[in-house]
């Protein structure tokens, strides 16, 4: 756990009567942890504040995830000069691109410490926002406690519906008054979702059949820029977007592809050779879940450090580079396999 890692007695001196205005400590960011010893993190932040008021704790923490990559964020959507192609035109590998992003608000504390009055206000806040996006944008915000079991039951289907199952969150307080000023917005084609007060404040997520990645990348693109121009969000130029747990800072940014890869998969060195591309892996359904029917989840593995274009191009790249040495082993496997039959 890296918070334990990085915390040493005369640091947990010196932090533990430190608090942010909305109240938030060092025990009550370390609380998750100490619960759910398991957790790799083992520290949230209440606020935007927090990540300046207990910096000699996370700043450590926030460095070892990026792997010393440099600090700072830039953030560019630009996709100019980049490969817009499908990655798999045929459908043969990739099932389903996503890519989401969470989001708070300067003004409000982030989930683990709002209060129940400001969650109200804030999803008042968003609700108001997403109400006013674009034609192929646009579509119905539902609160989690209004859905009904048809709606419920169509949202998990689709792996869209957020619950109050995360032990994590639950630990760290985010999940507090469920589900009251929670709710899912979905837009009209089915293929952009906004979850409110789940981990973050936001969480965007744009969504696309196949492989079409840049498809999924410019819709949200496009949702985003309507959302920052009406909703002031947390941020600092070192840290990039605040996030609730420091592994989302930077770009807040996870993009991935469900992708189809038996032979490469049985190979041993199949992560080491994911993680040599930049990708993180991940089962069917998601992080300690295991693949089903060689399908794996494979996404970006830094945040902060890149930009949302690096994501894109590394994503894109990778996973097309996969699917090549899937195709290699396939058409080497059919050879023996003829060549036995001669």
């Amino acid at each position: 756990m890296l918070a334990r890692k990085h915390l040493t007695p005369r640091l947990e001196a010196r932090l533990r009567a430190c608090t942010t205005r909305n109240g938030w400590t060092l025990k009550a960011a370390l609380r998750s942890g100490a619960e759910q010893p398991d957790s790799r993190i083992g520290i949230y932040a209440g606020d935007s504040e927090s990540y300046a008021t207990f910096a000699p704790l996370f700043d450590p923490i926030i460095q070892e995830l990026a792997e010393g990559a440099s600090r700072g964020h830039r953030s560019d959507f630009s996709l100019e000069g980049l490969p817009l192609e499908d990655l798999d035109p045929t459908g043969e590998y990739v099932l389903s691109t996503r890519i989401r992003v969470g989001r708070n608000l300067a003004r409000y504390a982030f989930p683990p410490a709002i209060h129940a009055e400001d969650r109200r206000r804030l999803e008042a806040e968003v609700v108001d926002a997403l109400a006013g996006l674009p034609e192929g944008l646009s579509g119905v915000y539902r609160p989690l406690g209004a859905l009904s079991e048809d709606e419920r039951e169509e949202l998990k289907a689709r792996h869209c519906l957020f619950s109050a199952e995360d032990r994590f969150l639950e630990s760290a307080g985010a999940l507090r008054d469920w589900p009251e000023g929670r709710g899912i917005f979905t837009s009209a084609s089915q293929r952009l979702l906004v979850w409110v007060n789940e981990e973050d404040a936001l969480r965007v997520i744009s969504m696309q059949p196949g492989g079409d990645l840049a498809r999924a990348f410019l819709r949200l693109r496009g949702a985003l820029a309507y959302l920052d121009a009406r909703l002031d969000f947390a941020w600092d130029p070192a840290r990039g977007y605040h996030t609730s747990c420091p592994t989302n800072l930077g770009t807040a940014m996870r993009a991935s592809v469900h992708v189809r890869l038996p032979c490469l998969s049985s190979r041993p060195g199949f992560e080491a050779r994911c993680k040599a591309l930049g990708l993180a892996v991940r089962g069917l359904h998601g992080e300690h879940s295991a693949p089903e029917d060689s399908v794996y989840d494979l996404s970006n593995e830094h945040r902060l450090g890149v930009s949302e274009r690096d994501i894109y191009a590394r994503l894109h790249s990778g996973v097309r580079r996969l699917i090549e040495l899937e195709q290699t082993l396939r058409g080497t496997r059919r050879q023996r396999r003829r060549a036995r039959g001669g």
